[in-house]
């Protein structure tokens, strides 16, 4: 596909001069997005409130709702979830909803919202897998598994679209992204990189049953398929927090 002013133009049609005309708004409104990025910023005002500090949550809330190996272990499997919607300081959630903003709109006019908002939980999931399966007994936060989901997801529509992602300036910023991920201290690597690689993982499944003609429904089953799948993969994980005895 060629990239246009909006969407995606077929080549064949285009060298041909034959372009199908849909009437409809050309505006897109990314609501999906805007709830998702609504969600993480109430979260911190909330939390940040709750907590006593704005810069480190380091009180109840990290402590509540912070992926945390043993405490998943113990039942408390939602921190899978909230972890995603805790941030630790305003600069770290800053850059992860900027994120967000610039991948989610794009992806959920692609995409549409209901296969929009199971690639952002399934590369959530992926994070957490990540993170658990590196180290199950250091505390993690952030969406930045899923947002890193949501670069991966871009990645394989780009790629599958005939688009170089270094010439569209997204294997740059990428790359970055991931020099950070292994120079900063107290970034997770397994979150990052777990969230990434599933994200792929998920923009591959779209783009596959789209190609072979299945309907829109069948992209989501089998994502969601995957995403059941990782969250058992996360309870099996964050298990292995117990020092084995010799």
């Amino acid at each position: 596909m060629n990239t246009a002013s909006v969407g995606f133009h077929c080549p064949d049609c285009a060298r041909s001069g034959r372009q199908r005309v849909i009437k409809g708004p050309v505006a897109f409104e990314p609501i999906t997005t805007k709830v998702l990025v609504g969600l993480n910023v109430a979260a911190f005002v909330v939390a940040s409130v709750w907590g006593g500090s704005l810069s480190r949550l380091t009180g109840r809330p990290f402590q509540e709702g912070a992926l945390f190996g043993p405490l998943v272990d113990n039942g408390e499997w939602y921190r899978v979830f909230s972890a995603a919607f805790l941030h630790d300081g305003p600069i770290h959630l800053g850059f992860n909803m900027w994120a967000l903003w610039l991948l989610g709109g794009q992806l959920e006019r692609i995409f549409k919202p209901p296969r929009f908002v199971i690639l952002y939980v399934v590369s959530l999931l992926g994070g957490a897998f990540g993170a658990l399966l590196l180290d199950p007994r250091i505390p993690v936060v952030g969406a930045s598994g899923a947002v890193f989901g949501l670069f991966g997801a871009t990645a394989v529509l780009q790629r599958s679209a005939g688009l170089s992602i270094w010439a569209g300036g997204l294997g740059p910023v990428l790359a970055i992204n991931l020099v950070l991920t292994l120079a900063v201290p107290q970034i997770s690597i397994g979150g990052h990189l777990g969230g990434l690689v599933v994200g792929a993982a998920v923009g591959a499944i779209y783009v596959g049953l789209v190609r072979a003609g299945k309907p829109d429904s069948w992209a989501a089953a089998g994502a969601g398929a995957f995403g059941v799948v990782l969250f058992l993969a996360n309870i099996w994980a964050a298990a292995q927090w117990m020092d084995p005895i010799f």
